[in-house]
Formats: structure tokens, C-alpha cells, sequence
């Protein structure tokens, strides 16, 4: 069995398991978020739901107008279309389980990855486009 993936974007590790990408099927990843980590903003996914399972620490996890701070074994859906966003405020790293489905698959996570680790304040623009090649859109973006 080969090792899963790791990307690195910021102080954010993403650890693919399952890259679904290929037949359009579920995906699954570790999420590692650092205390005080920078976090994607607040986004929906025109054509995936998700999944989170908190496995280390406490997640702040928002869906719509719901946010809860997430613990071991608690975990939150995210229907297509829903906006979600997630926070570490707490002391520790948290480490998470996502399922998407479809997935996304890796590619989206080294795309953003390579705009994020460029230098400098990372190019929004460029974040942005890699954001709605992948169908996700940003939530001040919402019709």
C-alpha cells in the first residue's frame, strides 16, 4: 500500500486517503488546522457535499447559520450549496476527516497550494480562479 499524499497549504495539511476524482467518486482526506491557522473563507460547492469527523482537538465548524465547535467523534454535513467554513481558535491542532462527494480529488489542493506557497501575500485572483475551476464559490460571490 502506497503512502497517502500530503499537501501542505500554509499551516494547513491535507493528507488524501481516498482520491475519488478519477471515477467521480467519494474522496477522503485528513485535515490537520493548526491553532490560529489561516483557513479557506467561507465557500460553498456547486457540486459536492461533504462531510466533517473531528478525530484531535476542536473544530469550529460553520453550515449556514449554524457554527458549533466540533470535538472528537462529533461531525457536521454540508448539502451542496450550503456555505461552510472552519476555524481553529482553540488551543492545539485539530485533525479532522472529510468526505466529499463527488470528490474534488487532490489536484484542487496542489492547485491552490502552488498559488499559496508562490511568495508573498498569496494572488486572491489566482485563488479565486482555482476556487471556480473546482466549482467552489466564495461566499460574498452567492446569487
Amino acid at each position: 500500500m502506497s503512502q497517502p499524499e500530503v499537501v501542505m497549504i500554509g499551516q494547513l495539511e491535507v493528507k488524501y486517503l481516498i482520491d475519488g476524482a478519477a471515477h467521480e467518486g467519494m474522496g477522503l482526506f485528513e485535515l490537520t488546522v493548526p491553532s490560529g491557522s489561516n483557513v479557506p473563507p467561507p465557500h460553498s460547492h456547486t457540486h459536492n457535499e461533504e462531510c466533517v469527523y473531528v478525530l484531535e482537538g476542536t473544530l469550529r465548524y460553520s453550515v449556514d447559520d449554524v457554527t458549533r465547535d466540533l470535538h472528537p467523534g462529533e461531525w457536521m454535513r454540508t448539502p451542496k450549496g450550503s456555505v461552510h467554513g472552519f476555524s481553529n481558535p482553540h488551543e492545539g491542532k485539530a485533525r479532522a476527516l472529510i468526505a466529499l462527494t463527488p470528490d474534488i480529488g487532490a489536484q484542487y489542493f496542489r492547485d491552490v497550494a502552488s498559488v499559496v506557497s508562490a511568495g508573498g501575500p498569496p494572488d486572491r485572483t489566482q485563488l479565486l480562479a482555482v476556487m471556480e475551476r473546482y466549482g467552489l464559490v466564495p461566499a460574498a460571490q452567492r446569487t
